[in-house]
Parts: C-alpha cells; structure tokens; sequence
C-alpha cells in the first residue's frame, strides 16, 4: 500500500522554481510540463516503493533522481516526507548546510 506523501515548503519552493526556470528560459510550458509530469510520476513510484531511493548517510534519508534533478525525502512508517528537489549539478556542499 502507498505510503502518504508531504511535501515540505522547501520542496514545494524547489520545484516551483525549477519550473519558472525552465518556463522562462524556453519560453514554453512543453518542457515544464513534460518535467513536472516526471516528477509526479517519480513521487507516486516512491509512494509505492519507498526503498527505491538510494539510501544515504542518514538512515531515513533517501534519494531517488529524476533528469539532472535528486528528490530527497525520508521514509517513516506511514509517510513520504519529501524534503528537496535539488539540481545535481549545483555544489555538493550546499545541499549538505541544507540538510543539516
């Protein structure tokens, strides 16, 4: 059964930006919305099957990747906690103080 997925404001931030982004730089939805499509269908493959992510330092902590783009999210009993959509090609280092 599909665990419950929340989405933290940074993740919900993260991908709102990514998206402007893309918009903005193509000057077309086509792109933004092939892209959140995989999003979705990428949160709803980890609903069903939360240990597909690649595990991480930190037990709960998990990282599924999508295009250039990690979603980071943390496994509980009953629940997906999505933490970030981060850029892989950004600074390690950054997403580390942000996990922090």
């Amino acid at each position: 059964m599909a665990k419950q997925v929340i989405w933290s404001f940074r993740a919900q931030s993260d991908r709102k930006e990514i998206l402007d982004y893309w918009r903005q730089r193509n000057k077309s939805t086509s792109y933004c919305k092939k892209l959140n499509q995989l999003f979705k269908e990428s949160i709803k493959i980890i609903a069903d099957f939360p240990k597909i992510g690649r595990s991480t330092n930190d037990f709960n902590i998990r990282v599924k990747i999508v295009k250039d783009y990690l979603i980071i999210y943390e496994e509980t009993a009953t629940q997906i906690l999505i933490l970030t959509i981060w850029d892989g090609r950004q600074d390690p280092e950054k997403l580390h103080k942000i996990l922090k």
